[in-house]
Order: C-alpha cells, then sequence, then structure tokens
C-alpha cells in the first residue's frame, strides 16, 4: 500500500465541556477522493483546519509526505491586502507555478480578475477563493463546503474539474449529489471519532443505518447484563464477598461505560407554523417583465401557482430568480404586466443572506427580537429553550454570540426564525446552505407535510429532486419556461446545458405538476419523495375525474345521429374521447407502480 500523503493520528480537541475530537485518526493517500461526513457542529471543519495545519490539537500529530503541496479552501476567505481578485488568487501560487493557470481559473469561474474584493457578492469570493486553491493543481485539496453560493453552472464545471484532476480529494459539503458523483471513500465524524469505508458517499446512507443500529443492539445488551448483574449483588454477593471482588469491580467497569457512552443526537423536530388555508389560486403573473437598462431580466412571463404548488426557480447567478420571486410575491413591481395575489395568502421569508444577523446578538435575542423568554410560534408562545431545542441548539447556546456559530447553525437560525411565522406560502431562498444531511432530510419531510405552497431557490440538484413539482429555467433575453417535475426531468426535457438559450416552449399544464413524478433519489435509505406522496394522494382523484371525463363524452358519441348533425362536433368528442382514455392510462399506470414502490418500501 502506498504512503498516505497525510495523515492524522490520535487527535483530541476540547473547547471546554465534551471532547470535540478524541482520538481522531485519518490518512489520506494518493489520488484518494475523501468525502468527511457529520453533523453540525461535530468538528468537521476544525478536523480540516488541523489536516491543514490551521489549528494545533491538545494532542495527537500530524504528518505530510515531505514535498506534498497541501491547498485548504475555508468558507470564509480573507481578501485583506488584495486589491484585485487576479492578486489574490496568483498570491496562492507557489514557487514555479504557471501564472497563465492562475488567469484561466479565473476566467472560467467566471471572473475578470480585476474585481475588487471588497465588494464581491458571496458568489463571486468563492469562485476566487476555488481558483486560488486549484490554481497550482496541489497533491491535496481540502475543500470545505466548496458549493456554497455557486449557481448550477458553477457546480457541475467544478465537479467535472474535480473529478478530472490526479490529486487527492478531501470534501465536506451539503450537495448530495457532488458527493455522491466525486468521493470513492467515507470518514464519518461522529461523537469525536472517525469511522472510515472504502466507498463512496452514495452508500454511506445505508452504511451509518447499519452501524447505528448495531450500536443501539450493543447498548442494549450492555444494559441486560448491568441488570443481570446488580441482581446477583443484591441477592447473591453475601455468601461470596472474597471470591467476587473481581466480578463487584467489573460491575462498576460496566456502568462506568454506560456513563461514557455518547448517544446519538437527536434529529431536528422542523415544523412551519401554518396559517389558515389560502384560496385556491396563490399567484397569477400576466406578461410580466423588468429590465435594467438595456438588459432584459424578465420579457412577457406569465405563471400561474396554484395552493399546493412547489415551485423550484433556478439558473445562473445574476440570472434575476431573486427579482422574478420578488415580483411573484409582490415585493418588487414589474415595469410591465400584472400579478394578481390570492385571498387570505400568508407569507413567510427565508433570507439566504445571514448578514442581516446582528453578529454580536445572542441566540436568545436573534429568536425573541430581544423580548423576554420566549418565541411566537404560530401565534402561541414558547420558551425559547424548548424552541432552541427544536433546532438543535443546546440550553447552553442561549447567550452564544451569532459571530461563533458555524455556518450550519446559522443557517438553523435562519430557518428557525422563518419557520415560526403563521404562513401558508413559504418562500425560501438558499435553504439548504450549511445544513447537514440529517437536517436536510428533516427539512424535506416538513416541505412534504406542509399544506401551504412553496416557492424556492436552490442550487441542490438532490434537494429540487426530492421537493419540487416543477422547476422555473431562464432561456435567456428574459424568456422563463416551467418544466414538469424534479431538476433531472428538467435537464431530460431540455438538455444538461444550463447555459444555452432553449427553444420557445408553453408553460407547464397544471395537471402535469401534480401527476408528474420526480426521479429517483441518490442512492441510500430509500423512501417515498414528496413528489411521489403528493401523486400518490392526488392521482385517484384524477382518475375519477378522467372516468367520468371518459363516461361524459362517451354518451354525447352515443347519439347516432351526432355525425350527420354535426360533424365538426363528432370529430372533437371522439378527439376529446380518445386523449381522456390515453391519459386515464398513464394516470393509472404511474398510481400502480407508486402503490408497488410504497409496499415494497413499508416492506423492506
Amino acid at each position: 500500500m502506498a504512503p498516505p500523503l497525510i495523515q492524522l493520528k490520535d487527535i483530541a480537541l476540547t473547547f471546554g465541556g465534551t471532547p470535540l475530537l478524541s482520538g481522531v485518526e485519518l490518512s489520506v493517500s494518493e489520488s484518494e477522493r475523501l468525502c468527511l461526513i457529520g453533523r453540525n457542529g461535530s468538528g468537521k471543519s476544525t478536523l480540516l483546519k488541523i489536516a491543514a495545519g490551521l489549528v494545533a490539537p491538545d494532542s495527537g500529530s500530524r504528518f505530510v509526505q515531505p514535498g506534498a503541496t497541501v491547498r485548504y479552501l475555508q468558507q470564509e476567505p480573507d481578501f485583506a491586502d488584495f486589491k484585485t481578485t487576479l492578486a489574490y488568487v496568483e498570491a496562492g501560487l507557489g514557487p514555479g507555478d504557471d501564472t497563465y493557470q492562475a488567469r484561466y481559473l479565473v476566467e472560467q469561474l467566471g471572473l475578470h480578475g480585476e474585481e475588487d474584493p471588497a465588494h464581491l457578492s458571496g458568489g463571486e469570493s468563492r469562485r476566487a477563493a476555488l481558483a486560488r486553491v486549484l490554481a497550482p493543481s496541489p497533491d491535496i485539496l481540502l475543500l470545505d463546503e466548496p458549493t456554497n453560493h455557486l449557481d448550477l453552472t458553477t457546480i457541475e464545471w467544478l465537479e467535472g474539474e474535480l473529478g478530472s484532476r490526479r490529486g487527492a480529494l478531501v470534501l465536506i459539503s451539503h450537495d448530495r449529489r457532488f458527493l455522491s458523483n466525486l468521493s470513492r471513500s467515507t470518514a464519518w465524524l461522529d461523537r469525536g471519532r472517525i469511522r472510515q469505508i472504502d466507498r463512496g458517499f452514495a452508500n454511506f446512507e445505508e452504511w451509518r443505518d447499519e452501524v447505528l443500529a448495531e450500536e443501539e443492539r450493543d447498548q442494549h445488551k450492555l444494559d441486560r447484563k448491568i441488570v443481570a448483574e446488580e441482581h446477583w449483588l443484591r441477592y447473591g454477593v453475601s455468601g461470596r464477598r472474597k471470591r467476587n471482588v473481581k466480578r463487584l469491580a467489573g460491575l462498576h467497569d460496566l456502568r462506568q461505560q454506560r456513563r461514557d457512552y455518547r448517544g446519538t443526537t437527536g434529529s431536528a423536530s422542523l415544523a412551519a407554523a401554518e396559517a389558515d388555508k389560502s384560496g385556491k389560486l396563490i399567484i397569477e403573473a400576466k406578461g410580466i417583465g423588468k429590465s435594467y437598462g438595456d438588459r432584459k431580466i424578465v420579457d412577457n412571463v406569465s405563471i400561474r401557482i396554484q395552493r399546493g404548488d412547489r415551485i423550484g426557480i433556478v439558473g445562473p447567478n445574476g440570472a434575476g430568480k431573486t427579482t422574478l420571486i420578488n415580483m411573484l410575491t409582490g415585493a418588487d413591481t414589474p415595469d410591465s404586466g400584472t400579478v394578481r395575489l390570492g385571498a387570505n395568502i400568508e407569507m413567510a421569508t427565508l433570507d439566504q443572506h445571514r448578514e442581516s444577523l446582528d453578529p454580536k446578538s445572542t441566540l436568545m435575542e436573534a429568536l425573541t427580537g430581544g423580548r423576554g423568554d420566549h418565541v411566537m410560534v404560530g401565534g402561541k408562545p414558547k420558551h425559547v429553550v424548548s424552541y432552541m431545542k427544536d433546532f438543535l441548539f443546546a440550553q447552553e447556546q442561549m447567550r452564544t454570540p451569532l459571530e461563533v456559530l458555524s455556518g450550519g447553525e446559522r443557517g438553523r437560525l435562519m430557518l428557525a426564525r422563518a419557520l415560526a411565522k403563521p404562513s401558508n406560502l413559504l418562500v425560501l431562498d438558499e435553504p439548504t446552505n450549511d445544513l447537514d444531511l440529517e437536517t436536510l432530510d428533516v427539512l424535506e419531510d416538513m416541505l412534504g407535510d406542509y399544506e401551504g405552497t412553496v416557492i424556492l431557490i436552490s442550487h441542490d440538484r438532490d434537494f429540487l429532486d426530492r421537493v419540487v413539482t416543477s422547476v422555473i429555467v431562464p432561456e435567456g433575453d428574459g424568456r422563463w419556461i416551467e418544466y414538469a417535475g424534479g431538476y433531472t426531468d428538467m435537464l431530460a426535457q431540455r438538455g444538461a446545458d444550463l447555459t444555452r438559450e432553449a427553444p420557445k416552449s408553453t408553460p407547464v399544464p397544471e395537471a402535469e405538476r401534480s401527476a408528474k413524478a420526480a426521479p429517483a433519489v441518490a442512492p441510500g435509505k430509500r423512501r417515498l419523495n414528496f413528489n411521489e406522496k403528493h401523486a400518490l394522494e392526488t392521482l385517484p382523484k384524477s382518475i375519477a375525474k378522467l372516468q367520468a371525463e371518459i363516461a361524459k363524452q362517451q354518451q354525447r358519441l352515443d347519439d347516432p345521429d351526432l355525425y350527420a348533425k354535426d360533424r365538426a362536433a363528432f370529430d372533437k368528442v371522439s378527439l376529446a374521447l380518445a386523449r381522456a382514455h390515453t391519459e386515464l392510462q398513464q394516470a393509472e399506470d404511474r398510481w400502480l407502480e407508486l402503490e408497488m414502490l410504497r409496499e415494497e418500501i413499508e416492506g423492506a
């Protein structure tokens, strides 16, 4: 076996209280593709900083192969003392590295190199940081959330670029598809320790569930053994004290094992405070347009959103996703066209810009607005500690300044604030940023159970496939087109290149939103996604409606004089009957397929 390029041995680190890292072992060999998985706050970023040599552990050792080059992508790059993005990227080059490669990567990532780092957006700063670590072609790349703030086009470019490189890769990301496509081994950081397998992320969730189930069985056996030994201590030791001192000591050891056991962290308990049901129509936009100077952002776009729809808006950064969503929700006025909001709309929004949070304020102040110790959830008071626990915050964090929270913790805080407001329309801008995989699962379940309407902007392909019923994409020159299904469905209909202009198309029929199924979820523990559950619930009604339509048209055709009296009407009825029969067959086939899938999952 080839010697490791980088190796961490017996790493321990404590920031007061429970150890963050305890006896952690991690090694990365040449050309290895390793994903580092763990809950928010488990120490993933800290471990990566130790591997990069930026943080010293309390104990343990770090070894890097002599001559091996290491580059680390941090979540919040420091642009101080750099006048341009190109200067920042070139500063990451080593002796003998090609400066042309720095300029090439800057251009590939959509920058021109003369940007002032002090005025970069989140996406631009992430692109500059990526160019800096990629330009030297290092032997080891340590990437902490590389896809955050990137649009889908750039994510897919980065995926291809990393896949073509020969260097070793250690990757932290919340993007499941990105991890599945790039990783060949997995390191799971859980309760201070590392477990590692030579399989990529696609197999992680199934493996994790097996490990936790085995751990639960072991703890159950330990509990039973302690009970048996305690029974012996109470009723059988009096005549055998001298001979059983060792056995008594063993019981003390078992009890200590039980005390030392760190159980798994509970799951987040996400639930949106729901308002009264809205009307059937949520938003109707007719011919809306918006321009900035000569550039058309939205041009003659018409969209109709019904109660229960899950709409995903995707596209490159700067395409106008936020502008479109602001016009649809009434936050911005279109230059032309009209937008009509339905009756009884109660809207809650999630802002991706966490700068709106005062970094000096505490977690408690951010949730309560600085008023008392209760949070208003759905119009009812709930103690802040109880609400914090729903979102996996510990009671001790009540007075923690927001500036020391991790990216994932800030993401959960923004969700907590948004979901406390009663709503029947959720507008979510990049809701998945920095969330760990378990919290993502819970968020998906919450959106699946939410009875209102959801409009979201996201660059997470797997999340879109699991949640939305249709996807709206910019097609150039201000045109936006809606495609039924999830992200993968959209690509199948229009082609895989999001940068190209698609031919003009008609809007998605309303019926397709309900019946269209999303593609299978990423490999792992299979379950019905929102589209599949929604289709199972709505298809029987669609089938009944189609059957009634067939009966109605058939009754008209049964008139023996129809053909002679009105040939055009006869042809129209015949065509409608044939179409209804086709739609009924498709609906029944889809319902049967989903029902068999549901039974298979429940029986697994």
